[in-house]
């Protein structure tokens, strides 16, 4: 049976006055320059785990996660896709430029990008660690056309899925027709000799749905033509393929591993297990939004629209992000800026610009004012000077990057008259489409997860 919760504010009056934001264009591109003023060791171009390292050496000295690098590498593309957009000449050859010297000493960094190679130190020993990247990769092959870029996309991409004959591993993929019982394994192990994979060994959304994205970015970007590959682990495929198989992942991890727009963290043989996590609702957003571009289909869409409204409506306080304090876990928001993007600009799902806002207002009220940097908890001050994760720090920035403050907030807006009767017996969207008449409680049952109107009050839908 849904759940309906009627929210006690009253949607007229107040709702028409607009916040006040007083945060800039400029101010957010000076926020990207904080950070990596901050964090970014300007010697190896890779970034640092807090601000009070002066050099990032490695994964037990100073330098970010692997994974995280990935996100982080993310930004500087966000940087020049929107000095593009802006038609800024002077910021797109200074992010170009950025970029192949972050993309340079990264790949120096991990090993030249020989995903291979295993050692925990520098190399790639987690298989979710290596699709972040693949991601990363892809997204430069898109932005910048140079072909080392999709090389190592493919590359990564392949090893994951199939496996390693130098690690020995029998590949992420959990394959139906081997009784795996389908989706994406998380790790090897042991890391140095491993062994197959079993049908409880765990999967979990983040090794699922960046695999989605990666497929159907790499579906984007590969020439037309190819012919099927006949090795046994092939370092590159089709674009048909890279589709097939992220329609197929997608539909078991969503089938498995969400319920109502909430994203499980994973499965271990069981039921799935729901602890919420910023990231996992962000790659599922991600995957939906790129499936729905693809395709076509509504479906996706609305898969999209309910794990964002799910973010909003319970994992959310005051509309304000949740913050995790685990090793880590700061970068989740960053993530999340990088997929709403797409179900709000490249899908048109304006309406959650004002819970974006609210958060970048809230991040830069917050911030250190000496070091413009934030600790990435938006409701908690950052103390000046103090020692920040660049985890934690990424949040603010990315969310700048991606939401200009040039585009108008869409707040919910009161029903006016015009839209429906004087009874005010509807339901309505929150842009103001009616969805149902509101008289039968039956009615109700059908709605789809989110937040709707009904008698001038919010009424949530789970």
């Amino acid at each position: 049976m849904k759940r309906i919760i009627l929210i006690l504010a009253c949607v007229c009056g107040a709702t028409h006055a607009r916040a006040q934001y007083t945060y800039t264009d400029s101010i957010q591109w000076q926020t990207y320059e904080d950070f990596n003023k901050i964090f970014l060791d300007a010697k190896k171009n890779i970034y640092r785990d807090h601000s009070a390292r002066t050099n990032a050496v490695d994964r037990w000295n100073g330098a970010a996660a692997i994974w995280c690098q990935a996100i982080f590498y993310d930004m500087v593309q966000n940087a020049y896709r929107r000095a593009v957009a802006e038609k800024d000449e002077a910021r797109q050859s200074k992010y170009s430029t950025l970029h192949r010297k972050i993309y340079l000493g990264e790949k120096a960094q991990y090993v030249n990008f020989n995903f291979d190679d295993c050692n925990t130190n520098t190399g790639w020993f987690v298989y979710d660690d290596i699709m972040w990247w693949t991601a990363a990769l892809a997204r430069a092959y898109e932005t910048f056309q140079r072909r080392e870029y999709l090389i190592y996309a493919e590359r990564s991409f392949c090893r994951v899925w199939y496996g390693s004959a130098k690690v020995g591993d029998d590949g992420s993929y959990a394959d139906p027709a081997r009784g795996l019982g389908g989706g994406m394994f998380w790790e090897w192990q042991p890391i140095d000799k491993p062994k197959p994979h079993q049908p409880g060994d765990f999967r979990s959304a983040c090794i699922n749905f960046p695999t989605v994205i990666a497929a159907c970015t790499l579906h984007n970007i590969v020439p037309e033509g190819r012919k099927s590959p006949t090795a046994a682990r092939p370092t590159q495929q089709t674009r048909e393929w890279y589709l097939e198989k992220a329609k197929e992942v997608y539909a078991w991890a969503d089938g498995t591993l969400v319920k109502n727009g909430r994203v499980a963290d994973g499965i271990h043989g069981g039921g799935p297990e729901f602890n919420d996590h910023l990231y996992n609702q962000a790659t599922y957003i991600g995957a939906s939004c790129l499936l729905y571009q693809i395709t076509g289909q509504d479906n996706y869409l609305l898969k999209a629209k309910k794990a964002a409204n799910y973010v909003f409506t319970s994992m959310c306080s005051g509309g304000i992000l949740p913050w995790e304090s685990g090793v880590e876990q700061g970068v989740y928001a960053a993530i999340f800026a990088q997929y709403m993007h797409m179900l709000v600009y490249d899908c048109g799902q304006t309406q959650y610009m004002t819970y974006i806002k609210r958060n970048l207002q809230r991040g830069w009220d917050k911030r250190d004012k000496t070091r413009g940097i934030s600790n990435g908890n938006f409701r908690k001050d950052t103390a000046e000077g103090s020692q920040i994760d660049s985890y934690s720090a990424s949040a603010l920035p990315a969310l700048m990057l991606m939401f200009p403050a040039g585009d108008s907030a869409s707040p919910v807006r009161s029903v006016t008259a015009a839209s429906h009767d004087t009874r005010h017996d509807g339901i309505y969207t929150i842009d103001g489409k009616r969805v149902a008449s509101g008289g039968e409680p039956g009615q109700r049952e059908h709605l789809a997860s989110g937040m709707y109107i009904c008698g001038q009050r919010k009424m949530l839908v789970r």
